[in-house]
């Protein structure tokens, strides 16, 4: 086990760390990867190396193909190989559909989406070479429940689905796994991080309606779950000889949601988000 390798992008704080703290308590050699934050992100290095595991910190990001690129000559030079994969990183943008400029639906899109792509396109020929890997691209239940105000940070959630089951069927044949992890609610930094935009909150019509919403949002997310939770089912999956291909965790009643919501009615189901939004 000591020798496995995993990598977890956005670890400095939150779910990844917490994912890649529990990878380094079951023995694997740990390399860790945000855009930003370095203190952070050296602290997280420092803890897990107190569990006798090697762990190399990354700073830079993934949404930048030289970078990813850099990283990965990296990982060759020092590991030779990669087992796991699981691509963390990510951020949020809030407001009207109408009122999102371009670059923040960019940087949206290339942080959530593009980033786990380009992630996944570089560490396939080390999992291919060695006939076995692991990838864990973590999605939203908001990817599979469209959430109004984070239009497009379920529109890129909704992408990562896609994507992923197309690359699981791709290399399944090349003996790699690819699964997809849909949280709910956590309590992270990810709710303090969030970008407000403050054009929604001004405006005549969407402002009242959006500020409701952002309140019960955040409401949930600092009544949400334990982040050691999610590294749990992450490490049960990467163990496990057939894991699932789609795993929610979070809060039992928006898993019960997101499980049930293709049985219901559309009109029952817009009626059951606009009661909490």
């Amino acid at each position: 086990m000591a020798k496995k390798v995993v990598l977890v992008t956005g670890a400095s704080r939150g779910i990844g760390k917490a994912i890649a703290v529990k990878f380094a308590k079951k023995g694997y050699n740990v390399i860790i990867n945000c855009a930003h934050r370095e203190q952070e992100l050296m602290q997280t290095k420092k803890e897990i190396e107190s569990y006798q595991v090697t762990c190399t910190a990354f700073l830079g990001d993934m949404g930048n193909m030289s970078v990813c690129e850099q990283m990965f000559s990296m990982i060759r030079k020092q590991f030779g190989s990669l087992d796991v994969l699981v691509n963390n990183a990510g951020m949020g943008i809030s407001g009207a559909i109408e009122l999102t400029t371009e670059e923040e639906i960019q940087r949206q899109m290339n942080t959530n989406f593009t980033g786990a792509v380009r992630m996944c396109a570089a560490v396939l020929p080390f999992m291919r070479e060695a006939g076995h890997g692991r990838i864990i691209n973590i999605s939203s239940i908001a990817g599979v429940l469209a959430v109004p105000f984070q239009a497009f940070y379920s529109a890129s959630k909704f992408a990562i689905e896609g994507y992923s089951e197309a690359l699981y069927q791709e290399v399944k044949p090349l003996g790699i796994q690819v699964c997809v992890v849909e949280p709910g609610d956590f309590q992270t930094g990810f709710t303090t991080q969030r970008q407000v935009s403050q054009t929604t909150l001004s405006h005549p019509q969407y402002g009242e309606s959006f500020a409701k919403a952002m309140r019960n949002v955040e409401q949930s997310e600092n009544n949400g779950c334990r982040p050691e939770k999610l590294g749990k089912a992450i490490c049960k999956l990467v163990n496990s000889r057939r894991p699932a291909f789609r795993t929610k965790v979070g809060p039992w009643e928006q898993v019960f949601f997101a499980r049930i919501k293709p049985m219901l009615p559309f009109s029952l189901v817009d009626w059951l988000i606009r009661k909490f939004y």
